[in-house]
């Protein structure tokens, strides 16, 4: 049930020599469509080869319990959220399994521990892009600081929904697409220290698993609460994030993401899913 982890390397032990070799071609087939691409996000390069046992060492050597919680592919997402760095990416991961073990003791959380946050109906999840990786439509006007189950729930809630996206990847695939549609969104909807929270546990936690984050529709008001989300995010993530304009939507999204596979709300023939049903 740890679907925070790699889906690659999950159930058997590859030699991470086949995903070094540049001509590597992924196959992901989605509920409509097959696409073969070349992805050089999934080719491993040879300065990781030498890094990943380095890494691994250090693992064992700090925290052996852990290792049947540790792939490569997962190690590799940790170096390159560190820029390669063994050290930096070992310490990083190592502070990941600690809070994992802490935060979700179980390996996952459910419907149950989420209940207040899923009433707002505010996260959808359906379809992939032309990679393969699953799309997840975030509806920001309909979120509110949620009074009943604090902060502690809208953590677990956050944590729900990436593990979510995370099972839902195919083989060879690592990362996910968000839609951040702010269409409607005002300052009852400004919620800075959940932003921020939600962004934490993103980028210590699923290092590398963000693919592409759109942001639709954003209004005026909204940009003033972005000036001040904008310090808290690293360099890797802020490459991800790319404002749409509104004559553009649909063009721009179609060059990720084919109609068949788009939300029906932006001229795609997908329905929306909850998260909780997807």
């Amino acid at each position: 049930m740890a679907f925070w982890r790699s889906t690659t390397l999950e159930s058997n032990k590859h030699d991470l020599n086949t995903y070094a070799n540049p001509t590597t071609t992924m196959t992901t087939t989605t509920t409509s469509t097959a696409t073969t691409t070349t992805d050089k996000e999934a080719t491993t390069t040879h300065a990781e080869l030498t890094k990943i046992p380095l890494m691994r060492a250090f693992i064992e050597t700090h925290d052996p319990s852990s290792m049947h919680e540790v792939d490569d592919l997962m190690m590799r997402r940790f170096l390159r959220a560190r820029d390669s760095d063994v050290d930096k990416a070992s310490a990083m991961l190592l502070k990941c399994l600690k809070w994992r073990r802490s935060f979700v003791p179980n390996g996952f959380f459910s419907v149950s521990e989420v209940p207040n946050e899923i009433t707002q109906d505010k996260v959808f999840a359906q379809g992939h892009d032309n990679r393969g990786r699953p799309i997840a439509v975030i509806f920001g006007a309909r979120h509110f600081q949620n009074k009943q189950g604090g902060l502690d729930e809208f953590k677990r809630f956050v944590v729900y929904a990436f593990d979510k996206l995370c099972a839902s990847m195919p083989d060879g695939q690592e990362k996910f697409v968000g839609i951040a549609e702010l269409k409607g969104w005002g300052y009852s909807n400004s919620d800075v220290r959940g932003y921020i929270t939600a962004l934490s546990i993103l980028q210590d936690y699923y290092p590398e698993r963000l693919g592409k984050l759109f942001i639709l529709h954003a209004p005026y008001i909204f940009m003033k609460v972005w000036k001040v989300i904008y310090p808290f995010i690293d360099n890797n993530t802020r490459k991800k994030i790319v404002f749409v304009e509104n004559k553009k939507l649909k063009s721009t999204l179609l060059e990720d993401i084919e109609e068949s596979q788009l939300p029906e709300i932006y001229g795609g023939q997908l329905p929306l899913v909850p998260i909780q049903d997807s």
